[in-house]
């Protein structure tokens, strides 16, 4: 079994080839591949987690598509002040398809 352990977006994720993951947005290529970065990287029973060894390992994955998350209300009160304050946020994800782990 064949796994890498990928920083994306201040998150880490498990991947393995054909996983599919939802990542903050992140820009493709023109062929619309990604690179991330591994920090684990797993082979049977061989762990490597050295950076040197680690900068030889590439992960890339295929964008299948961009998408954004459900909204977030923020809402901020202080009481017999009459301060009231609602604020929405959504984030900016991208949906991808891990295809090579070498």
């Amino acid at each position: 079994m064949v796994y890498a352990v990928v920083r994306a977006g201040g998150r880490q994720e498990k991947v393995e080839v054909g996983t599919i993951v939802v990542l903050d947005r992140i820009k493709a290529d023109k062929d619309g591949n990604v690179q991330l970065v591994p920090v684990l990287h797993v082979d049977g029973d061989t762990i490597i987690h050295d950076a040197d060894k680690l900068a030889k390992i590439t992960v890339t994955g295929e964008v299948l598509n961009d998408l954004r998350g459900p909204k977030i209300v923020i809402q901020k009160f202080k009481n017999k002040t009459g301060y009231k304050k609602r604020q929405g946020h959504r984030q900016e994800l991208t949906r991808i398809k891990i295809t090579d782990i070498k």
